[in-house]
């Protein structure tokens, strides 16, 4: 993919109006726009794309969504989701409210990007670049979280979205081929855990609790394909 810088012009006349008016209190990604404008230019990122190929999703664009998918633990495909339906982040990125979003896996590729050509720490130093410019924050206060540990965290629940739904597609697959024999491997609680799909849900907040999330998680896979729980052989 190539770069295409896209110059931001302000939020859209409709999209401006419609969001304040659905949101008079205002939201995360409203405020953030309202108090640091357009954070992002392409051009912090035009070393990480090359000058030939298809023209790439705004890398601006994209480090904003990576900044509140860190904000409200989303993974890539929940992230592309709220770009798609959401008014408020509509707001934020400057967009048109029919604009269509792009697909998850852009968010993935822009922070392999970032990581490969060693600008994963260039996120949080633009954004504290622009809130220090502001005003808002004064020097020599400590740095509580940095750009490799947000790439970091949005990794690992793309991971856990990933492990999550293998299971419960091949559980819904054994439910429809052998449904007596799954019915005596699942505990109750595994309805509540992959009934409807792993995307459709937020994953807890917290390191632990996300941990032991996928250690159940390896349990359940572990207690469906042990030696013992095998499916019994068809004949012929």
């Amino acid at each position: 993919m190539s770069l295409e810088s896209r110059r931001d012009v302000g939020v859209p006349e409709l999209t401006a109006r419609v969001v304040r008016a659905s949101f008079p209190r205002g939201t995360l990604a409203i405020r953030v726009r309202e108090a640091l404008g357009p954070l992002f230019e392409d051009a912090s990122f035009a070393e990480a794309f090359p000058v030939r190929g298809r023209p790439a999703v705004s890398p601006g664009a994209l480090a904003l969504v990576s900044v509140l998918q860190y904000a409200e633990g989303l993974s890539d495909r929940q992230a592309a989701d709220q770009v798609r339906a959401r008014m408020d982040w509509k707001f934020l990125l400057g967009l048109e409210l029919d604009d269509p979003g792009f697909d998850f896996t852009v968010l993935g590729d822009f922070c392999a990007r970032l990581i490969e050509h060693g600008l994963e720490e260039r996120v949080l130093d633009l954004v504290l670049e622009r809130i220090c410019g502001l005003g808002l924050l004064r020097a020599g206060g400590q740095q509580q979280t940095d750009s490799t540990h947000v790439l970091a965290a949005v990794r690992v629940l793309n991971r856990m979205e990933f492990v999550g739904e293998t299971l419960r597609a091949a559980l819904e697959a054994l439910a429809a081929a052998a449904p007596q024999w799954l019915a005596g491997q699942v505990a109750a609680d595994w309805v509540e855990r992959y009934g409807a799909r792993i995307d459709s849900y937020r994953f807890p907040k917290g390191e632990h609790v996300r941990q032991k999330w996928a250690e159940q998680v390896g349990r359940d896979g572990f207690a469906t394909w042990r030696p013992s729980s095998r499916l019994p052989l068809r004949a012929g």
